[in-house]
C-alpha cells in the first residue's frame, strides 16, 4: 500500500517467544517464532484484514500492535511516533488512541463488575470526565452498540455472548480510538449473532472513521468487512492486496488454497476444485527453511528449499498487491494439487 502518512507502519515486526530447559539452571534452548518479519500499512479509517490458519501468529500480531507484548525485533510507528519499545510514560498519550475487542466475550468482561463500571473503567484510568459526566456517556455507548441504557446496572453473567461482545466494542469505544484492533471478536459467537456483530463493527467504523485490524480466520467474513487482506502462514505474510484483487486473483498458492475451501453461496455456479494441504502446519519452534509453506505446495522445488521469497509485486499484479512466492499462480492457473514431498525430509 502506498500511504505517505499511515495511521500505523510495522516494518520488520518480530516475536519470539524463548524456550527454557535445564536444570538446575534455567536456560533458553530455543525460541518459538510465532511473528518474524511482518511489514504492513494501516491508514486512517482503513480496515485490513488479517487472516490464517490457528497457530500462524495473528492474535500475536494485534497483541503487538496494541503493546500488549514486546517486540523481539522490528518496528512499529503510530502517527509518526516510534512505540516498538516506548515504556508505560511514552505510551500514555496514546493508550486511548489504540483499543483492542478480545476474541472471548466471556473470559474478557469481570465478572464482578457492572456493565457501566466497565465501560467507564478506561475513562477513570485515563481521567477523562465527559461532558455530561461518565454516566451519561456510557448509556449513549450502550445506545450505540445496539444494547438498552438502561442495562448499565447489570452485571455480564446476565448477557447472551453476542450482548457481552457489544460490551466489549462499547468499552473499546469509550476512549474515542483512531485504531481498533478487532482479536478475532465473532469465532466464539454463534453463526446467527456474528453477522450482528460484524455489521455494528462496520457502522461504528463508518460513522466514527476508525481504523480496524481485523483478525480472523474466516475468509467470507474478512471478505465482508475489510478493505485489505494480508494472508499469513507460520508468522510470515504471504500475500496482501485490495480485497476484490485477493479475492478474484490470488497469486500464492496457500491463499488460493484457502479460498478454495470457502463454501460456495451461488447454486448454479461451477464447481471449484477444492485443495486439500497435505500435512500440518510446521513446528514455528523449527520452521522449513527457504519458503515456509513449501513443505505443503503442490508447486516446490529446490529455490524453494533455499531461497525465501520476498514480499514484492510480481508481474501481473495491481499496485499494492504483494506476494511471497517464487512461483506466484496466474488467473488461468488449473492447481493440480498432489502430495508434497515426505514433509519430514524437506523440512
Amino acid at each position: 500500500m502506498s500511504n505517505t502518512n499511515p495511521l500505523l507502519d510495522v516494518s520488520g515486526l518480530t516475536k519470539h517467544f524463548p524456550i527454557k530447559g535445564g536444570f538446575p539452571i534455567r536456560r533458553t534452548v530455543g525460541a518459538v517464532q510465532a511473528v518474524d518479519g511482518l511489514d504492513f500499512q494501516v491508514a486512517e479509517g482503513e480496515s485490513l484484514g488479517l487472516v490464517g490458519e490457528s497457530g500462524c501468529g495473528k492474535s500475536t500480531t494485534g497483541r503487538l500492535i496494541t503493546r500488549l507484548l514486546e517486540p523481539t525485533g522490528g518496528k512499529i510507528t503510530y502517527r509518526g511516533q516510534d512505540i516498538t519499545h516506548a515504556g508505560r510514560k511514552g505510551l500514555a498519550p496514546i493508550r486511548s488512541e489504540i483499543q483492542m475487542i478480545f476474541q472471548d466475550p466471556y473470559a474478557s468482561l469481570n465478572p464482578r463488575q457492572t456493565v457501566g463500571k466497565i465501560i467507564s473503567g478506561p475513562m477513570e484510568i485515563n481521567d477523562i470526565n465527559p461532558e455530561g459526566g461518565r454516566e451519561k456517556r456510557v448509556r449513549e455507548l450502550l445506545e450505540i452498540v445496539g444494547l438498552n441504557p438502561e442495562h448499565f446496572n447489570r452485571f455480564p453473567h446476565e448477557f447472551s455472548g453476542g450482548q457481552r461482545q457489544r460490551i466489549g466494542v462499547a468499552r473499546a469505544l469509550a476512549l474515542e480510538p483512531k485504531l481498533i484492533v478487532a482479536d478475532e471478536p465473532v469465532s466464539a459467537l454463534d453463526v446467527s449473532i456474528q453477522a450482528q456483530v460484524v455489521n455494528l463493527l462496520q457502522k461504528v467504523q463508518r460513522e466514527l472513521g476508525i481504523a480496524f485490524v481485523f483478525i480472523a480466520h474466516d475468509l467470507a467474513i474478512v471478505r465482508h468487512f475489510s478493505q485489505r487482506v494480508a494472508v499469513m502462514y507460520l508468522g510470515k505474510i504471504v500475500e496482501i492486496a485490495d480485497r476484490e484483487d485477493l479475492y478474484g486473483n490470488p497469486r500464492h498458492p496457500y491463499t488460493r488454497a484457502l479460498l478454495s475451501a470457502v463454501p460456495e453461496a451461488t447454486v448454479d455456479a461451477e464447481p471449484r476444485e477444492r485443495i486439500r494441504l497435505a500435512g500440518d502446519v510446521p513446528s514455528p519452534i523449527n520452521p522449513p527453511t527457504g519458503c515456509r509453506f513449501r513443505t505443503r505446495c503442490w508447486k516446490a522445488t529446490e529455490k524453494c528449499a533455499t531461497e525465501a521469497p520476498t514480499l514484492v509485486q510480481v508481474e501481473g499484479n495491481k499496485p499494492g498487491h504483494l506476494t511471497a512466492c517464487h512461483y506466484p499462480e496466474t488467473a488461468d492457473t488449473v492447481p493440480a494439487p498432489r502430495l508434497a514431498k515426505d514433509p519430514e525430509a524437506a523440512a
